[in-house]
């Protein structure tokens, strides 16, 4: 009968450990690392890029670079492209992913806080967000993207504003004059 207990004890400790290391390895990256990574689909990417129809030297931006696909696409697109990431690991992947693009001097990465980045020179952003940073975003652009500056946000909208356009979950949306 102890023997029971002392199994039950510790086959309860056991599930109880992984349950928290699970739940700790889902908030993790909100608290420390900004959004979950979730690259954007190849198809989506190049929906954001046509709907901003860069042209050559603008500058664009990506908040929460990932692995710099959207970047190497802005970048190819014309744009010179800068991009802010929080998460090191991703920094390094996405310099490795320019570099073998070979757009060096043309796409950037830095590790840093989209939060931290001033986004006044700014034609054109590109952001893949969470649905609780939204808000806060839109703010961000209103008070320091200049006017005409475009924006183009995957899966998740502005909150207050009405996007221009709207092509597969891909929101469009410009700083007015």
């Amino acid at each position: 009968m102890h023997f029971l207990l002392v199994l039950s004890l510790v086959v309860f400790a056991i599930t109880f450990l992984v349950l928290v290391i699970k739940i700790i390895g889902y908030l993790y990256p909100y608290f420390f690392w900004g959004a979950i990574y979730v690259p954007t689909s190849n198809e989506k990417v190049e929906k954001m890029i046509n709907l901003l129809e860069i042209k050559p030297g603008q500058l664009a931006a990506d908040l929460g670079a990932g692995d710099g696909r959207l970047l190497i696409a802005l970048a190819k697109a014309g744009a010179k492209a800068y991009g802010c990431e929080i998460n090191p690991f991703l920094v390094l992947l996405a310099k490795k992913n320019i570099k073998e693009a070979g757009l060096e001097g043309k796409a950037f990465v830095f590790w840093k806080s989209l939060w931290n980045q001033d986004l006044a020179e700014f034609d054109a952003v590109v952001v893949y967000g969470m649905r609780h940073m939204m808000g806060k975003l839109e703010k961000k652009f209103e008070n320091e993207l200049k006017p005409g500056a475009k924006i183009a946000s995957n899966y998740f909208v502005l909150p207050r504003w009405r996007p221009i356009k709207v092509t597969d979950k891909v929101y469009f949306y410009t700083i007015k004059s």
